[in-house]
């Protein structure tokens, strides 16, 4: 096969053109091929396919659709061989057929799916949208040996049969994805994107875990440089976009399907080789594996998708220094976005019947001591998600702010409180980090003003920030859990009663002026009008206190005490909205990340697809043993 891929390139437009009978009589014969008894030769009809495929593609540079079905079988009979195609393709991948039989199959419809970078543009894919696929990889997804065989080509192929024309017409796998309610394919295809994290999760653990050398230099080295090494072109970049095709297809199945939501919490014991679904237990039952050994304790625990996916979010997060990582990261913030605004994902996570542990992991940093990661304490997912987000905010601030990263961040946080809010939950979570992250963002804005302000809007930023305190300042006796919790938010305002004063101050001054950010500055110090009044009531308290007790420096629970006692008197204003977001849609505020994001795959996917080396001996001694 590689020998005629090679000729083919050889060849220029005009005798490409040419040699269209002769490729139209291949492609044909090809075709008939593929309803032969003896499997050998339908195995070698497909490697032909998928050369002739690949190699017409390539030499007409993905841009000419209507060119590709031209040369390789004919506009006259394309219905008739298209539909035969991917009718033995589909009893291929459902019958009773050897696994290098089915794997190349796979092979082949990617080659078919991946031949233009832009999905949308390739025309041969309208003929996949008459002779849907869809059931022959969902069934697929339903067996376990054919998954942990298939599982991951299966899934990149619905990914990307997905995103053809998602916005421009009705895309059959769109429908039928989005309306999915098979327990087993679901947890079938959760379960091949939890063993592609947790490879991820595992290679960085074991580099993680080898012996450094204490200074922070080395320190720094070890642990980041190992796994994330160079720029653009270096094995970092390569690992993180490895994963942008399982995070796409994780964000269409969360973004898609309200059913796959109730994978998410699937405990899942055995992700290399994943169990039959019907096999898994609750949180409080998990089964051991006794077949692998547990390299880090934490992988031993019992995991699941979401937990899976938190971990890896640690570990992304910790760098977004090239394009290529910050799109992975945005990525991992949308769909978290999309699990925050589900009202079932958001039970399971708040559930305080179903804790884990989750080795969330950090980055070391001049201005804080360097701790080795640890495990969390069992505890509700919700906690582990706002650990993961009080880590990403406090990690981040750095000249060139990742701006649009930590809106999506706070939008998670925003959205987490609202379903609290709005359902009287009460975590057991200390809230207290959360607010320092908070004021931290807030003071690291306002020191940066001037350099930060000519490049971005960071008016919206403080806003998003502020309506968070808010949000906790008005509702916080719903869902805080104890009064002594409220007593602490005051506390935290009234200390912080300076940055808070420099902020109004700041926001005014921009509100005054004919800038861009005129607009959010004027909310912003509109925002600040509980802040500024709890701080303004106290204040004149706690002087006039200390000065009846003579003393000059109170203690905080000291404070505590003048702000229980001083509640009674303080007017607060009702604002509005704060418990409202705008709902995460992907039109059309994202649609052009996600069309890169499937670019991408699409290229990386190309580079990757091996059809030309097959293990004869293998596949004689499969069919013999098939027969």
């Amino acid at each position: 096969v590689s020998s005629l891929e090679a000729e083919i390139q050889k060849l220029n437009g005009e005798q490409l053109v040419a040699l269209k009978e002769n490729i139209n009589t291949l492609f044909k014969h090809c075709i008939a091929t593929l309803g032969h008894e003896h499997h050998i030769r339908v195995v070698y009809a497909l490697q032909t396919l998928c050369a002739l495929i690949h190699s017409i593609y390539k030499k007409t540079s993905g841009e000419f659709g209507f060119e590709v079905i031209n040369i390789l079988m004919g506009f006259e009979v394309a219905d008739q061989m298209m539909q035969m195609l991917l009718d033995h393709c589909s009893n291929f991948l459902t019958g009773e057929y050897p696994t290098s039989l089915k794997a190349l199959c796979l092979k082949l419809l990617l080659v078919l799916v991946t031949g233009t970078d832009n999905v949308s543009q390739n025309t041969l894919l309208e003929y996949l949208m008459i002779n849907i696929i869809f059931e022959a990889l969902i069934q697929l997804l339903n067996d376990p040996a054919n998954r942990a065989e298939h599982g991951h080509d299966a899934v990149l192929l619905l990914t990307l049969l997905v995103n053809y024309r998602k916005h421009e017409s009705t895309n059959p796998y769109i429908v039928k994805l989005s309306i999915l309610d098979d327990e087993l394919a679901l947890n079938g295809y959760g379960q091949v994107i939890t063993s592609c994290l947790t490879d991820f999760c595992r290679q960085f653990m074991a580099q993680h875990m080898e012996p450094q050398s204490a200074s922070w230099l080395s320190s720094l080295t070890n642990m980041v440089g190992n796994m994330f090494v160079s720029e653009e072109g270096g094995v970092r970049t390569q690992q993180i976009r490895a994963n942008n095709a399982v995070l796409v297809a994780l964000y269409e199945a969360v973004h898609l399907n309200r059913n796959f939501i109730t994978t998410l919490a699937h405990t899942q014991t055995d992700t290399s080789a994943p169990p039959s679904p019907s096999n898994t237990l609750n949180s409080s039952q998990p089964t051991p594996d006794l077949s692998v050994p547990p390299q880090v304790d934490i992988f031993a625990q019992p995991s699941n998708l979401l937990v899976t996916f938190f971990q890896y979010c640690s570990i992304v997060m910790q760098d977004t220094k090239s394009e290529a990582s910050v799109n992975n990261v945005k990525l991992c913030f949308l769909i978290l976005t999309c699990i925050s605004e589900d009202q079932y994902a958001n039970s399971l996570m708040h559930d305080v019947n179903l804790v884990f542990k989750v080795q969330l992991h950090r980055l070391p940093m001049r201005h804080r001591k360097l701790a080795p990661d640890k495990a969390s304490p069992s505890q509700p997912l919700a906690s582990t998600l706002l650990d993961l987000l009080v880590e990403f905010i406090m990690s981040h601030m750095m000249k060139k702010l990742p701006m649009e990263l930590y809106l999506h961040c706070v939008g998670v946080i925003h959205r987490v409180l609202c379903y609290q809010k709005r359902c009287r939950v009460r975590l057991n979570y200390q809230w207290k980090e959360l607010w320092s992250a908070l004021i931290t963002l807030l003071k690291f804005l306002l020191a940066n003003e001037n350099h930060l302000a000519k490049k971005m809007n960071i008016f919206h930023l403080a806003l998003q920030v502020v309506n968070i305190f808010n949000l906790f300042i008005t509702y916080g006796d719903t869902f805080l859990p104890s009064p002594g919790s409220y007593d602490e938010l005051y506390y935290e305002l009234i200390r912080m009663d300076q940055m808070f004063d420099n902020l109004y101050s700041m926001a005014l001054r921009y509100s005054t002026n004919d800038g861009d950010f005129k607009e959010h500055a004027l909310r912003l110090t509109n925002s600040l009008i509980n802040v500024r009044a709890i701080i303004n009531h106290f204040s004149p308290k706690i002087v006039a206190w200390l000065a009846s007790q003579g003393l000059s420096t109170p203690s905080e629970d000291q404070i505590l005490d003048v702000v229980r006692k001083n509640y009674d008197s303080l007017t607060l204003k009702l604002q509005d909205s704060l418990d409202q977001y705008e709902r995460y849609s992907e039109k059309p505020r994202h649609a052009a990340f996600f069309t890169a994001m499937v670019r991408s795959v699409v290229n990386d996917t190309r580079q990757n697809i091996d059809f030309a080396s097959l293990d004869l001996h293998l596949i004689l001694q499969e069919f013999s043993s098939i027969s």
